[in-house]
């Protein structure tokens, strides 16, 4: 009867709800335990499983974590690691801009500079050869410049002969902005193409002084497709206005025709003769510098120095009347791809 109730009292405790009794036979209270007893160790099974479960886990950590960023002012592990990096990479900067510029100094390689040769002897060899006829620092006479630029040509084709005369003018004053032209004694050696702006009634006579282009008809259809096939163009006063439109072609090129440099002309017949015949403009550059071409080496010494000596002589005729200093600083004479030498004049 005792192990009866032992057995009845173990079921009750697993199976509250049971409808046996104690007048039931061992038999019977035994099965019952037997029945009731996988079914709860199976529910437990479960229970500690769920509990044990990586998502609940997870989702115990996340919300630790989102309450833990929260407090701090991040947003999610990813920003918590950007802004460390950030940190660590102003530290850096911080520390690199304090570094003592002694320290700075030291980690610089130290050693013997490196030696930079004048431009003279960085030439090839036949230019120092040439250049070597040049004595360093002295000023020749115009006379001697101009035989020391024909032997001291460099080049296998004909070199032109270039003169250089930089000025104590300022280009910025009006009235010191020199521009002129200069009919050179013995040409250019340059075959200029001319154009001339003129009625149609006078193309033919233009084109027996020497016009390579003439007529107005015939310069408005090419300026009109922008083709440029002349050097220097002459027109008449009366057919300026109908240039004005062409002014942003032909201005930047120093084609547009002017009067200070002859080229409006109320004879065109003149100055397209002169235009052939030798007849240059000049004007000093921002820098305050002339540059002008007298010639081919071919020419030979004397003719070049007829044309230097007429350049010279044009250009002080036009010093300016408000300049009080020195008009002409220094005069350089060179040729193409040739050593300069300077002129004393």
């Amino acid at each position: 009867m005792a192990k009866k109730a032992e057995l009845y009292a173990e079921l009750k405790k697993l199976d509250k709800k049971t409808k046996l009794t104690e007048r039931n036979t061992i038999a019977e209270i035994e099965a019952a335990i037997a029945a009731a007893q996988p079914e709860h160790t199976e529910v437990s099974e479960t229970v500690a499983t769920e509990e044990k479960t990586p998502e609940n886990s997870e989702h115990t950590e996340t919300e630790a974590e989102s309450e833990h960023y929260a407090k701090s002012g991040k947003k999610s592990k990813k920003h918590e690691e950007e802004v460390i990096a950030q940190e660590e990479k102003e530290a850096r900067k911080a520390s690199h801009d304090t570094t003592p510029q002694g320290d700075a100094e030291t980690n610089v390689k130290t050693g013997p500079k490196p030696v930079v040769r004048p431009r003279a002897e960085r030439k090839g060899k036949n230019y120092r050869k040439l250049a070597a006829k040049i004595e360093k620092g002295k000023v020749y006479t115009l006379k001697d410049a101009v035989q020391l630029a024909v032997d001291t040509a460099n080049t296998k084709f004909d070199s032109s002969v270039e003169i250089h005369v930089r000025l104590g003018v300022d280009p910025k004053h009006a009235d010191q902005n020199i521009r002129a032209t200069v009919a050179l004694p013995n040409g250019t050696g340059k075959t200029v193409r001319v154009a001339a702006f003129v009625p149609e009634a006078d193309a033919a006579e233009a084109k027996t002084a020497g016009a390579d282009i003439a007529g107005e008809e015939t310069i408005l259809q090419a300026l009109d497709k922008e083709v440029i096939d002349f050097e220097v163009l002459v027109a008449t006063p009366q057919l300026m206005p109908k240039l004005g439109k062409y002014a942003r072609l032909l201005g930047p090129r120093g084609l547009m025709p002017n009067p200070k440099s002859g080229t409006v002309s109320t004879n065109p017949t003149a100055a397209i003769k002169e235009a052939k015949g030798g007849k240059v403009e000049y004007r000093v550059d921002k820098q305050s510098i002339v540059h002008l071409g007298i010639g081919k080496v071919s020419f030979g010494a004397d003719k070049l120095l007829q044309n230097a000596t007429g350049f010279l002589a044009s250009l002080n005729s036009n010093k300016p009347a408000s300049l009080k200093g020195i008009f002409i600083l220094s005069t350089y004479i060179t040729t193409t791809m040739g050593p300069s030498i300077k002129v004393s004049l």
